[in-house]
Protein backbone atom coordinates (compact mmCIF):
# COMPACT_ATOMS: atom_id res chain seq x y z
CA UNK A 1 0.00 0.00 0.00
CA UNK A 2 1.58 3.61 -0.54
CA UNK A 3 1.20 5.83 1.62
CA UNK A 4 0.13 9.85 1.15
CA UNK A 5 2.59 12.56 2.73
CA UNK A 6 1.43 15.47 2.71
CA UNK A 7 4.66 17.51 3.16
CA UNK A 8 5.62 21.01 3.63
CA UNK A 9 8.89 23.02 2.29
CA UNK A 10 9.94 26.73 2.49
CA UNK A 11 11.81 27.46 0.00
CA UNK A 12 10.59 30.31 -2.39
CA UNK A 13 12.29 33.44 -3.85
CA UNK A 14 13.86 34.39 -0.77
CA UNK A 15 15.97 31.37 -1.09
CA UNK A 16 15.80 30.01 -4.01
CA UNK A 17 18.52 32.99 -5.26
CA UNK A 18 19.40 34.85 -1.77
CA UNK A 19 22.26 34.26 0.59
CA UNK A 20 20.37 31.85 2.86
CA UNK A 21 20.69 29.01 0.54
CA UNK A 22 22.06 30.22 -2.47
CA UNK A 23 22.88 26.48 -3.93
CA UNK A 24 21.15 24.06 -2.61
CA UNK A 25 17.97 25.60 -3.01
CA UNK A 26 17.97 25.89 -6.24
CA UNK A 27 19.21 21.52 -6.26
CA UNK A 28 16.78 20.05 -4.37
CA UNK A 29 13.45 21.82 -5.07
CA UNK A 30 13.31 21.47 -8.89
CA UNK A 31 14.22 17.70 -7.87
CA UNK A 32 11.15 17.67 -6.45
CA UNK A 33 9.41 19.30 -8.65
CA UNK A 34 10.24 16.42 -11.70
CA UNK A 35 9.14 13.38 -9.99
CA UNK A 36 5.98 12.33 -11.39
CA UNK A 37 5.16 10.73 -7.97
CA UNK A 38 4.81 13.83 -6.29
CA UNK A 39 2.25 16.59 -6.12
CA UNK A 40 3.88 20.26 -5.44
CA UNK A 41 1.41 23.62 -4.77
CA UNK A 42 3.51 26.57 -4.89
CA UNK A 43 1.48 28.97 -2.87
CA UNK A 44 1.50 32.46 -4.60
CA UNK A 45 0.14 35.16 -1.77
CA UNK A 46 -0.26 35.62 1.92
CA UNK A 47 -3.77 34.25 2.69
CA UNK A 48 -2.62 30.83 1.25
CA UNK A 49 -0.58 30.10 4.09
CA UNK A 50 -3.73 29.85 5.92
CA UNK A 51 -6.30 29.20 3.46
CA UNK A 52 -7.74 25.75 4.04
CA UNK A 53 -8.13 25.21 0.09
CA UNK A 54 -4.32 25.26 -0.46
CA UNK A 55 -4.33 22.27 2.26
CA UNK A 56 -7.95 20.54 1.39
CA UNK A 57 -6.90 20.27 -2.17
CA UNK A 58 -3.45 18.54 -1.03
CA UNK A 59 -5.76 15.96 1.21
CA UNK A 60 -7.93 14.92 -1.59
CA UNK A 61 -4.70 13.43 -3.08
CA UNK A 62 -4.44 10.04 -1.30
CA UNK A 63 -2.81 7.68 -3.62
CA UNK A 64 0.44 9.92 -3.85
CA UNK A 65 3.02 12.62 -1.60
CA UNK A 66 2.11 16.21 -1.83
CA UNK A 67 4.28 18.56 -0.90
CA UNK A 68 3.31 22.65 -0.10
CA UNK A 69 6.07 24.88 -0.94
CA UNK A 70 5.65 28.30 1.12
CA UNK A 71 7.50 31.98 1.33
CA UNK A 72 10.22 33.14 3.19
CA UNK A 73 9.53 36.45 2.10
CA UNK A 74 6.55 38.72 3.29
CA UNK A 75 3.93 38.20 0.30
CA UNK A 76 0.47 40.74 -0.25
CA UNK A 77 -2.78 39.44 0.21
CA UNK A 78 -5.17 39.47 -3.46
CA UNK A 79 -7.87 40.78 -3.21
CA UNK A 80 -10.31 38.36 -3.98
CA UNK A 81 -13.09 40.62 -5.31
CA UNK A 82 -10.56 41.91 -8.30
CA UNK A 83 -9.04 38.18 -8.98
CA UNK A 84 -10.23 34.75 -9.64
CA UNK A 85 -10.70 32.70 -6.34
CA UNK A 86 -8.25 30.61 -5.27
CA UNK A 87 -10.33 27.22 -5.33
CA UNK A 88 -9.04 27.82 -8.85
CA UNK A 89 -5.86 26.34 -7.73
CA UNK A 90 -6.82 22.70 -7.23
CA UNK A 91 -6.98 22.39 -10.96
CA UNK A 92 -3.08 23.36 -11.09
CA UNK A 93 -3.72 26.53 -12.63
CA UNK A 94 -6.42 29.05 -13.63
CA UNK A 95 -6.87 32.68 -14.79
CA UNK A 96 -6.06 35.02 -11.65
CA UNK A 97 -7.49 37.46 -14.22
CA UNK A 98 -7.78 39.22 -17.34
CA UNK A 99 -6.80 43.12 -17.51
CA UNK A 100 -7.51 45.41 -19.87
CA UNK A 101 -9.81 45.48 -23.03
CA UNK A 102 -10.60 43.05 -25.44
CA UNK A 103 -9.20 39.53 -25.91
CA UNK A 104 -5.87 39.12 -24.18
CA UNK A 105 -2.47 39.32 -26.63
CA UNK A 106 -0.14 38.64 -24.20
CA UNK A 107 -0.25 35.45 -21.01
CA UNK A 108 1.75 36.37 -18.12
CA UNK A 109 2.35 33.10 -16.26
CA UNK A 110 3.54 32.67 -12.69
CA UNK A 111 3.83 30.05 -9.54
CA UNK A 112 4.37 30.90 -6.14
CA UNK A 113 5.62 34.83 -4.85
CA UNK A 114 6.31 35.53 -8.14
CA UNK A 115 2.71 36.31 -9.12
CA UNK A 116 2.91 39.42 -7.56
CA UNK A 117 5.47 40.53 -9.79
CA UNK A 118 3.37 39.20 -12.34
CA UNK A 119 0.62 41.24 -11.16
CA UNK A 120 2.29 44.09 -11.30
CA UNK A 121 3.68 44.15 -14.97
CA UNK A 122 0.13 42.75 -15.79
CA UNK A 123 -1.92 46.39 -14.10
CA UNK A 124 1.05 48.11 -16.26
CA UNK A 125 0.62 46.76 -19.21
CA UNK A 126 -3.17 47.08 -18.94
CA UNK A 127 -2.93 50.52 -17.93
CA UNK A 128 -1.05 51.18 -21.23
CA UNK A 129 -3.71 49.85 -23.72
CA UNK A 130 -2.74 46.17 -23.37
CA UNK A 131 -5.09 43.51 -22.67
CA UNK A 132 -3.44 40.64 -20.64
CA UNK A 133 -4.01 37.59 -18.58
CA UNK A 134 -2.67 36.83 -15.55
CA UNK A 135 -2.31 32.63 -14.95
CA UNK A 136 -1.51 30.95 -11.18
CA UNK A 137 0.07 27.95 -12.33
CA UNK A 138 0.52 26.40 -8.56
CA UNK A 139 0.82 22.79 -9.65
CA UNK A 140 2.35 21.25 -12.76
CA UNK A 141 0.57 17.66 -11.72
CA UNK A 142 -2.89 18.72 -11.46
CA UNK A 143 -2.61 21.58 -14.37
CA UNK A 144 -1.56 18.25 -16.62
CA UNK A 145 -4.49 15.73 -15.04
CA UNK A 146 -7.07 17.90 -16.68
CA UNK A 147 -8.73 17.71 -19.80
CA UNK A 148 -7.40 19.53 -23.20
CA UNK A 149 -10.50 22.03 -23.05
CA UNK A 150 -9.50 22.60 -19.48
CA UNK A 151 -5.91 23.65 -20.16
CA UNK A 152 -6.60 25.82 -23.54
CA UNK A 153 -9.41 27.75 -21.80
CA UNK A 154 -6.52 28.95 -19.34
CA UNK A 155 -3.63 29.00 -21.79
CA UNK A 156 -5.23 30.31 -24.70
CA UNK A 157 -3.86 28.09 -27.96
CA UNK A 158 -3.99 31.34 -30.02
CA UNK A 159 -1.75 33.45 -27.50
CA UNK A 160 1.74 32.42 -28.63
CA UNK A 161 3.14 35.62 -27.00
CA UNK A 162 3.61 34.15 -23.04
CA UNK A 163 5.75 34.81 -20.35
CA UNK A 164 6.67 33.13 -17.31
CA UNK A 165 8.18 34.41 -14.29
CA UNK A 166 10.25 31.64 -12.16
CA UNK A 167 12.50 32.57 -9.43
CA UNK A 168 14.30 28.46 -10.37
CA UNK A 169 14.85 26.43 -13.31
CA UNK A 170 12.75 26.60 -16.43
CA UNK A 171 13.29 22.94 -16.70
CA UNK A 172 9.55 21.62 -17.12
CA UNK A 173 7.80 24.98 -18.21
CA UNK A 174 8.60 24.77 -21.82
CA UNK A 175 5.50 22.40 -22.42
CA UNK A 176 3.38 25.77 -21.33
CA UNK A 177 5.37 28.50 -22.35
CA UNK A 178 5.39 27.12 -26.02
CA UNK A 179 8.07 27.54 -28.35
CA UNK A 180 7.55 30.94 -28.70
CA UNK A 181 7.47 32.19 -25.71
CA UNK A 182 9.90 33.28 -23.18
CA UNK A 183 11.35 33.15 -19.43
CA UNK A 184 12.66 34.94 -16.45
CA UNK A 185 14.06 32.05 -14.86
CA UNK A 186 17.11 31.05 -12.87
CA UNK A 187 18.85 28.56 -14.60
CA UNK A 188 22.10 28.40 -12.70
CA UNK A 189 23.18 28.48 -9.44
CA UNK A 190 22.34 31.68 -6.95
CA UNK A 191 24.75 34.14 -5.56
CA UNK A 192 25.49 35.30 -2.07
CA UNK A 193 24.05 39.19 -1.70
CA UNK A 194 21.08 41.30 0.05
CA UNK A 195 17.63 40.00 -1.76
CA UNK A 196 17.20 43.38 -3.19
CA UNK A 197 20.18 43.48 -4.82
CA UNK A 198 20.36 39.60 -6.10
CA UNK A 199 16.32 40.83 -7.64
CA UNK A 200 17.86 43.06 -9.64
CA UNK A 201 20.97 41.15 -10.87
CA UNK A 202 18.76 38.11 -12.24
CA UNK A 203 15.95 40.52 -13.81
CA UNK A 204 13.41 39.32 -11.34
CA UNK A 205 12.02 42.86 -10.95
CA UNK A 206 9.06 44.85 -12.99
CA UNK A 207 10.96 46.47 -15.24
CA UNK A 208 12.94 43.64 -16.81
CA UNK A 209 9.02 41.81 -16.59
CA UNK A 210 8.15 44.66 -18.95
CA UNK A 211 10.78 44.86 -21.25
CA UNK A 212 10.12 41.06 -22.11
CA UNK A 213 6.73 41.49 -22.65
CA UNK A 214 6.81 44.03 -25.07
CA UNK A 215 9.52 41.78 -26.98
CA UNK A 216 7.42 39.17 -27.13
CA UNK A 217 4.32 41.52 -28.18
CA UNK A 218 6.66 42.83 -30.86
CA UNK A 219 7.23 39.15 -31.92
CA UNK A 220 3.72 38.41 -32.35
CA UNK A 221 2.28 41.79 -33.96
Amino acid sequence: MRERLVASIRLRLQNRIGRACGVTTLDRFPSITVINVFCVFVAPCALFRADSTLLSAAKKRRHAPTVIALSRQPLPAFDREKFNPASGLQKGAYVLADLGQGAPRLILIASGSEVELLVRAGEQLAAEGIPVRLVSFPSWELFKAQDQAYRDSVLLPEVKARLMVEAGTSIGFEKWVGPEGDFVAMDRFGASAPNAVLFEKFGFNLNNVLEKSRALLAKHA
